[in-house]
């Protein structure tokens, strides 16, 4: 027997878009159930009912989302709320809207209207402060606590607030994998493709990069070692290093500057570069690399528009696109032969080790127990990591 709430808070204050994760957003204004969510003054909360009866478990489980808009997360909702509607538990889902103070406060609703587990997938990814206001909450409350997706620690601190409760949990990723993956991705597919991704035959590749978001710290690890790493193996294979196609940017990236990892963001920097970076100034951007496959689309809207990228059997040329999810659209677009690759993140292998652990303090046990064959932080005991993996077409 089952109960589904599915609940938005809806609260006003600062825009805390810094550090996200890893998936691909458009309108961070968007929630789901054909509501929309925004950060406001008002602390209204709606739900959507989809079954009134008690569940089989005492358990009341309130999931919190940093936002429902970003397409990765929204696979792992409709995954995770599966599972759980499958094993009769009791649950709320809160859009956080990207922003963590807003976050906070639905968590301190869930625990003043009986929430018995915080399953959180942090607005603030990377943040001590963020994270250890919220372990200690669910501590002061007696109840677990579960965070996911996004880094609740940076490498300096690791084990400070996962190690500081032992009713609490970490289901992610490695942080720095993606990037060290893609990276080797593109250097494997440049070093067989040079001459061809040379578009101006200057003998280098000049790339683009978009950034999901600021401080975020899968967004740096990506941003940092696709370059690094797609480097190493072209130098390896005795070719140029990639060159970034603005000299006068400094950073070597572009940013959404609402954190929100979106097509929007990179549809509109890839327009504004095709203006000036082109076949027709002998500059054409030769490569594209994006944190996500939301960026990714975007981008190759962009080009689609310039007559790039129009897919397996058509004219025009192809330039190399690659990003990280491996959304249902990504793989789409691959096959269509628009998009050359993606670095996987396992949405069904982390809403189903999420399940497990809520199942695991509906029956009363353990929060970890029974899961040993999880990779599992040789640094963390209580960090679960739910591995990568590339993504060109073929599974």
């Amino acid at each position: 027997m089952k109960k589904k709430l599915l609940a938005v808070m809806l609260t006003a204050t600062m825009a805390m878009g810094m550090f996200a994760g890893c998936g691909s957003s458009d309108d961070k204004s968007k929630g789901t159930d054909g509501g929309k969510s925004t950060a406001s003054t008002s602390s209204e909360k709606t739900s959507d009912k989809t079954d009134d009866k008690k569940s089989d478990s005492d358990a009341n489980v309130a999931v919190f989302y940093y936002t429902y808009s970003d397409t990765y997360i929204a696979s792992v909702r409709t995954l995770l709320d599966k599972k759980l509607d499958e094993m009769g538990l009791e649950y709320q889902d809160y859009d956080g809207n990207s922003n963590q103070t807003t976050q906070n406060e639905q968590i301190d609703t869930a625990i003043q209207t009986g929430a018995t587990m915080l399953v959180v997938n942090i607005v603030t990814s990377g943040s001590v402060d963020a994270s250890s206001q919220i372990v200690d909450k669910a501590k002061a409350a007696g109840i677990p606590v579960v965070f996911f997706n996004r880094a609740v620690e940076d490498d300096k601190t690791e084990g400070d607030v996962l190690g500081s409760y032992d009713q609490c949990a970490f289901v992610g990723t490695d942080a720095p994998e993606a990037g060290h993956m893609q990276g080797e991705m593109i250097g494997k597919y440049l070093s067989e493709n040079y001459d061809a991704a040379d578009l101006n035959g200057d003998g280098k590749i000049s790339y683009a990069m978009f950034m999901g978001q600021l401080g975020n710290a899968e967004a740096i690890y990506r941003t940092q070692y696709a370059v690094e790493d797609a480097n190493k193996v072209l130098k390896e294979a005795g070719k140029p290093e990639l060159e970034y196609f603005d000299p006068s940017n400094s950073d070597k990236y572009q940013v959404d500057q609402d954190g929100n990892w979106s097509a929007t963001a990179s549809n509109n920097y890839m327009n504004t570069n095709l203006s000036q970076y082109n076949e027709e100034n002998n500059n054409m951007i030769e490569l594209v690399i994006c944190n996500n496959d939301g960026m990714a689309e975007g981008a190759i809207s962009a080009l689609n528009d310039k007559g790039y990228n129009l897919g397996s059997g058509k004219d025009g040329k192809t330039i190399p696109v690659f990003g990280v999810d491996a959304t249902d659209a990504a793989k789409q677009l691959i096959g269509d032969g628009k998009m050359t690759g993606t670095i996987k993140q396992d949405a069904d292998g982390m809403a189903e080790c999420i399940a497990k652990l809520m199942q695991n303090v509906a029956n009363s046990k353990e929060v970890m127990d029974g899961t040993d064959s999880y990779n599992i932080s040789d640094k963390v005991s209580n960090k679960i990591y739910i591995p990568y993996g590339e993504y060109t077409g073929e599974e």
